[in-house]
C-alpha cells in the first residue's frame, strides 16, 4: 500500500498536464501514487496521463473531483495539487516528514511556473509565503488546493470537500479540519503554478476577484460557481 497518494483533478488540461505527472516522476520520495480525475475531457489529457497515473473519468467539478480520487486513494497521505503545477523534487519528501504529533494537514510555497513580470512573482509569494503563512499562525488557516496535503483519516471524517462549492472550496475545507489537529506551513513543499489566470485576467482583475469571493463566502457562505 503506497504511502502517499497524490490526487490531481483535470479537464482539457493536455497543455499542462505534464508538469506535475512528470515532476512527480522525479520526486525524491518514491512511495506514492498517482490519481487523476479526469472530468471528461474532450482533448488529449487523459490519454496523456494513463501513461503516468492511475485515472478515473467522470464528469465532476473540482470538489467532486478530489472527493472521487480521495475515496480511490489506498495512502494514508492526501496530497493534492492541480493539473497545472509543477512539484519539486523534494515535495513529497518533505510532506512525508512534516506529519508528526498532532500535524493533521500541511501546505506549502506556490511560485509561478513562467517567468512573470515582477508584480506577478511579488503576489505568489506574499500569498503562499507572507498571507498563507500568517492565517495558520492566528489559527484561521486558508491553505490553497493547489498545494496542500492531509491525513486520509481526518479528510474522510469531515466527508472531504464541500462537492456544492465549485470555488472556495479549499478554504472552506481548511475552516472544517482545524478544530482536528494543528496544520503546517512546510517550506520545502513547493510547486510551481501556471499564471496563465492572472495573466489573463491582470493582476488588478484576478486581486478582486479573490477578494469579493472571500467576502461573498464569509457574508453569505455562497462563492462564486465558477473560477
Amino acid at each position: 500500500m503506497p504511502k502517499i497518494s497524490v490526487i490531481i483533478p483535470a479537464l482539457n488540461e493536455e497543455k499542462y498536464i505534464k508538469y506535475p505527472l512528470e515532476g512527480l516522476q522525479k520526486q525524491s520520495f518514491r512511495d506514492f501514487e498517482i490519481i487523476v480525475v479526469d472530468g471528461e475531457s474532450t482533448d488529449r489529457t487523459a490519454a496523456i496521463a494513463r501513461k503516468y497515473a492511475k485515472v478515473i473519468t467522470k464528469k465532476s467539478g473540482i470538489s467532486l473531483a478530489r472527493n472521487i480520487g480521495a475515496k480511490a486513494a489506498k495512502g494514508k497521505l492526501l496530497v493534492f495539487l492541480d493539473a497545472d503545477t509543477k512539484p519539486s523534487r523534494y515535495l513529497l519528501e518533505s510532506y512525508n516528514r512534516a506529519f508528526d504529533g498532532d500535524i493533521i494537514a500541511a501546505t506549502g510555497p506556490i511560485l509561478p511556473l513562467e517567468k512573470s513580470k515582477l508584480g506577478i512573482s511579488l503576489g505568489y509569494k506574499f500569498v503562499s509565503k507572507i498571507f498563507v503563512r500568517f492565517t495558520i499562525l492566528i489559527g484561521m488557516p486558508s491553505i490553497v488546493g493547489s498545494n496542500f496535503a492531509i491525513d486520509k483519516r481526518i479528510f474522510d471524517k469531515v466527508h472531504g470537500f464541500n462537492e456544492k462549492l465549485e470555488t472556495y472550496e479549499d478554504w472552506d475545507l481548511s475552516e472544517r479540519i482545524r478544530r482536528y489537529g494543528k496544520i503546517k506551513y512546510v517550506f520545502g513543499a513547493l510547486v510551481y503554478a501556471s499564471t496563465r489566470r492572472v495573466v489573463a485576467w491582470g493582476v488588478s482583475g484576478y486581486f478582486m476577484y479573490h477578494v469579493s469571493n472571500m467576502i461573498r463566502y464569509h457574508l453569505f457562505k455562497k462563492p462564486k460557481d465558477a473560477y
